[in-house]
């Protein structure tokens, strides 16, 4: 059973920077991509970024892009997003994904559905 402990959400002014990690356990395949995605009340599941487990690729959506780095620890099944910058409209509720047995590819942050387990999320609230 794949499991994710998720920490980093909080609150932070315009500006600011948070990380959010990810920690998955219970996978078995050596191929994995992690996805961030968000979502706001009100609004459709938008995706963040991504990381490859065992692979080296990764890709940020088009609404943080320059402004999101990951990384990941693959000994740990760890990683991390580093949001820069942040500004109220990243204001919203934020989730681990992953897809496993895959290499990631950029579409895959606009198909939430090819991702199999999903954390519970974690808020993150961005003040003017």
């Amino acid at each position: 059973q794949v499991t994710f402990v998720e920490s980093g959400g909080g609150s932070v002014q315009a500006g600011g920077s948070l990380r959010l990690t990810c920690e998955v356990a219970g996978v078995s395949s050596v191929k994995n991509c992690m996805a961030w995605f968000r979502q706001a009340p009100g609004k459709r599941r938008e995706g963040v970024a991504s990381i490859e487990f065992g692979g080296a690729d990764s890709y940020e959506g088009d609404s943080v892009r320059g402004r999101a780095s990951a990384s990941k620890d693959n000994a740990k099944n760890t990683a991390s997003l580093l949001l820069n910058n942040l500004k109220p409209e990243d204001t919203s509720r934020y989730y681990c994904a992953l897809k496993t047995g895959s290499w990631c590819m950029a579409s895959m942050l606009r198909k939430e559905s090819e991702f199999e387990y999903w954390g519970e999320g974690t808020q993150v609230t961005v003040s003017s």
